[in-house]
């Protein structure tokens, strides 16, 4: 049973406020589209990849914290001034990334569990 801690917010800010809080540990964030009522999100690519990342996370260091964040409704990620684009360069969702390293996967590389054990896994 791995000691990882979930946390999960949704914008930019509270996104900010976690990872500052967590700093000297790894953390990995998850982005996705906002869900609806349903816990669907509106991105589909999101829907196909959380369980396969939810499938890797017995694989992260044991501080670590697994940060799963909602970037908005569809209209504020299509934006390509919004802050996740700006500031974290996130190109789509699905992201997963490592805080503070270059190593992330986008969309359908987040479908792959080979890649997402490798991210969780490699120092």
């Amino acid at each position: 049973m791995s000691a990882y801690k979930e946390v999960k917010v949704e914008g930019y800010q509270a996104y900010c406020q976690e990872v500052e809080k967590h700093k000297g540990k790894p953390v990995f964030a998850y982005f996705s589209g906002n869900k609806n009522a349903d816990g669907v999100s509106w991105c589909p690519d999101c829907v196909k990849a959380e369980p396969v990342v939810r499938g890797e996370l017995k694989n992260l260091p044991d501080d670590a914290v697994f940060l799963y964040c909602q970037v908005g409704e569809r209209p504020y990620w299509k934006d390509p001034n919004n802050e996740f684009k700006q500031v974290l360069k996130l190109t789509g969702v699905p992201t997963l990334l490592k805080c503070g390293t270059t190593q992330k996967l986008v969309e359908e590389q987040c479908l792959k569990a080979d890649l997402v054990q490798m991210i969780f896994s490699e120092d």
